[in-house]
C-alpha cells in the first residue's frame, strides 16, 4: 500500500497463509495507536519546553473478543529524560487526546469499499 510517498507493507503468518513478510493488519491498527500517541507526547513536550528525550512504545491487544465486539489495547508509555512525576503524570493525560486515540474511542466510523475504476 501507499501512503503519500511511503510504501507499506502487510501480510499474514504463515499459519494463516500468508508470508509473514510484514505486520499483520492488526498490527498495523494498533501500531497507528502507539505511534500517534508517541508523535503527541512529543510535539506537546517540544512546544512546552519539557525534557522528554524519547519515548518507548509498547502496545498489547486482547482481542480474544473480538468477534462479540470488544478489542482491547494497553499501550505502555516509557518516557525518556529528567521528568518529574508531575511532567509523566501530564503527559499520560496528553497522550490520550492524541487524534488516533479519539478516532478510535469517541467515533462512528462508516466503511464502504469499491472496486477502482468501476462507476455505479
Amino acid at each position: 500500500m501507499e501512503i503519500g510517498s511511503h510504501q507499506l507493507l502487510g501480510d499474514v503468518s504463515t499459519e494463516l497463509g500468508g508470508e509473514n513478510a510484514g505486520p499483520d493488519p492488526h498490527d498495523l491498527f494498533d501500531a497507528s495507536l502507539g505511534t500517534c500517541k508517541a508523535m503527541t507526547l512529543l510535539l506537546y513536550a517540544r512546544q512546552r519546553g519539557l525534557p522528554l528525550e524519547g519515548i518507548d512504545v509498547s502496545v498489547e491487544r486482547d482481542d480474544s473478543e473480538e468477534r462479540q465486539g470488544n478489542y482491547h489495547l494497553i499501550v505502555e508509555l516509557s518516557l525518556k529524560g529528567p521528568l518529574d512525576d508531575a511532567q509523566r503524570q501530564q503527559l499520560l493525560r496528553v497522550a490520550d487526546k492524541c487524534p488516533i486515540h479519539k478516532l478510535m474511542t469517541t467515533t462512528d466510523i462508516q466503511v464502504e469499499t469499491r472496486l477502482a475504476g468501476v462507476t455505479a
